[in-house]
């Protein structure tokens, strides 16, 4: 039997949409009513795996030949929701961000010499034809997913409250794959309301900028899911270079609830406040990129 790497991958964190099996049409709802049976599917650190994998060879394959037939599966209130990869869709909208600046999630600051050697320029061109050429096949496709690199964006933490967090240590002799998990999940609905929630008060009292637009942006991706879906904010591998102590006391969530509360109410030291705990706890964790 090969031997299953057992080294977490850290650095990314995840907006997912869950969304039921009846949302799906025919024959895929079929397919995932038989994945859904499976007595084990695989992980998200499985799929980074196989991701980084694809960038050994030379040249690298910078995103899969055929699109994944994988999904993280969730049960909530007795439905059987899952959460499709696309990880051939999300390979091909990354290195769109990555070559052209155009992610409100994924941010990277990479040298142009460092970007060729990496991903040669042949190679990114001829993937940006095949999905050039696979969008106008499929021009209403979106992804399940969304990945931000070495942060959580803020305005993630505008669809939950601290009542949705979920914070879970590994068990004591587990092994070493194992992490700490610290999420939300909140129905689809609550997620959409507190997002017209939140931008109309930062539109009321803040000029347009990131923020604003950034929310816009997670609203307009909720609108596509159906209305029984659920949304999970997953920290992911950044739990593993966050120490468990300072997980322990992360309540972004409520930080970002108590700043749009506050600006609502007109008190604008108390939402300063707020705001300056959650950039000074993300600004930390986005510094150890850094470290070596």
């Amino acid at each position: 039997m090969a031997h299953r790497p057992t080294a977490a991958i850290p650095y990314a964190a995840y907006l997912r949409v869950y969304e039921p099996l009846a949302a799906f049409p025919e024959p895929e709802r079929s397919h995932w009513v038989r994945y859904a049976r499976r007595e084990h599917v695989p992980t998200a650190q499985d799929e980074l795996r196989r991701a980084l994998a694809d960038l050994l060879p030379t040249p690298p394959m910078v995103v899969p030949m055929r699109e994944s037939a994988e999904a993280f599966v969730a049960e909530r209130d007795g439905v059987t929701c899952v959460c499709p990869w696309r990880t051939r869709l999300r390979g091909w909208q990354a290195l769109t961000a990555l070559t052209q600046s155009g992610s409100q999630d994924v941010e990277l600051d990479m040298p142009q010499s460092v970007l060729d050697a990496a991903l040669p320029p042949v190679v990114r061109r001829q993937a940006m034809a095949d999905y050039e050429e696979w969008r106008e096949r499929n021009p209403d496709a979106r992804p399940w997913i969304r990945t931000a690199l070495w942060h959580v964006p803020v305005r993630w933490f505008v669809l939950f409250t601290d009542e949705e967090r979920e914070f879970a240590k590994p068990e004591t002799g587990e092994k070493s794959a194992q992490l700490s998990v610290l999420r939300y999940r909140t129905p689809m609905v609550q997620a959409r309301r507190r997002v017209a929630r939140g931008l109309k008060v930062l539109r009321d009292e803040l000029e347009e900028g990131p923020l604003v637009d950034g929310l816009v942006d997670v609203g307009r991706w909720l609108e596509e899911f159906h209305p029984r879906s659920f949304v999970e904010l997953d920290y992911g591998g950044l739990t593993q270079v966050i120490p468990e102590e300072q997980l322990s006391r992360d309540h972004s969530a409520a930080d970002a609830a108590e700043g749009i509360a506050a600006l609502r109410e007109g008190d604008g030291e108390r939402a300063g406040a707020a705001y300056e705990r959650l950039t000074d706890r993300w600004r930390a964790v986005r510094e150890l990129q850094f470290a070596n």
